[in-house]
């Protein structure tokens, strides 16, 4: 399996069906302090699995490295965040890169502003980043950059996507002027038709980057809603809110079943689909989401 899929795979079907068809080949996220909890990622994705780890603020970049070695050791490919406004200057910079290279053997980032409000130093944007230069000369092909399907207040404050589409518009200029293979990983949403409706409107601004989507795992109604509030989930967090509603669901966790079948659905009704992959926010524990892909026929080889 490659490190990205920037062309559809070939059409067939799963025992998991026409959803597992689409969702196969999909990336994961984690952070340092879940990892430890894992005895053996093996147990529980499939070999040559993405998976990027997320770098909170205040995140000790000895146990960024040592959850990518650990990773790369049993046989994933890491892909750590590089958050711009955590990273106070360019020799902090310059020195996670040349440690997850050399220390973990990593060649693949998620580039993206970070999640705090006000830099800690010289870097606030992605683009500042991957204009230093470092990635390339560190021998890093694979750069992720970060998209916002509902939109983002810290980017577009008046609520609108002209500075978002602005950026990917420059991200793709980048990819086409260096030899940097790129995809957009996207924040997590409920409804497929807005998500489906902003990556047409991508297309036709002429990004063509890849587009891999976001997805919450399964997880209580109310971890989900807390975390669609805090990361800013605009139009489908009415999808969780008319949940709440219904008393009968509160306790059974929300799984991602109905968004990832409307959008296999118009996959396989569309050879434009401009969405070519699926990335899993397990917001309700990296167990609960591989054991929900298990039952979707994509559990790692030895459970199969």
């Amino acid at each position: 399996m490659g490190l990205l899929h920037f062309k559809r795979r070939e059409t067939r079907a799963p025992r998991g069906g026409p959803l597992a068809a689409f969702v196969e080949g999909y990336s994961v996220e984690v952070m340092p302090r879940t990892a430890e909890k894992i005895d053996d990622f093996r147990a529980l994705l499939p070999a040559g699995t993405r998976v990027y780890i997320a770098h909170l603020d205040g995140t000790s970049i000895t146990d960024m490295v040592a959850t990518a070695r650990r990773l790369r050791d049993e046989g994933f490919h890491p892909i750590p965040h590089f958050p711009a406004r955590s990273i106070p200057d360019f020799a902090t910079l310059a020195d996670w890169i040349a440690r997850y290279g050399g220390e973990a053997g990593v060649n693949a980032g998620l580039i993206l502003a970070g999640g705090i409000a006000r830099p800690r130093g010289v870097f606030h944007s992605s683009m500042q980043l991957l204009e230093t230069g470092l990635f390339d000369k560190a021998g890093f092909t694979h750069l992720y950059v970060a998209g916002h399907p509902e939109g983002s207040r810290d980017i577009d404050p008046d609520g609108g996507e002209a500075n978002m589409m602005a950026a990917l518009g420059w991200k793709q200029a980048f990819s086409e002027r260096t030899d940097a293979r790129m995809a957009v990983i996207t924040q997590f949403a409920f409804d497929a038709v807005p998500v489906i409706d902003w990556a047409d409107r991508v297309r036709a601004a002429g990004v063509d980057l890849p587009i891999h989507i976001g997805v919450a795992g399964p997880a209580k109604l109310q971890t989900l809603v807390k975390y669609a509030i805090a990361c800013g989930v605009g139009p489908s967090l009415a999808v969780l809110q008319r949940r709440a509603r219904d008393v009968s669901k509160l306790v059974m966790p929300f799984t991602p079943d109905a968004f990832l079948g409307d959008l296999a659905k118009a996959a396989a009704s569309r050879p434009d689909f401009p969405i070519q992959g699926v990335h899993f926010f397990p917001l309700g524990g990296i167990a609960t989401n591989a054991a929900w892909l298990a039952d979707h026929g994509l559990a790692p080889a030895q459970q199969s």
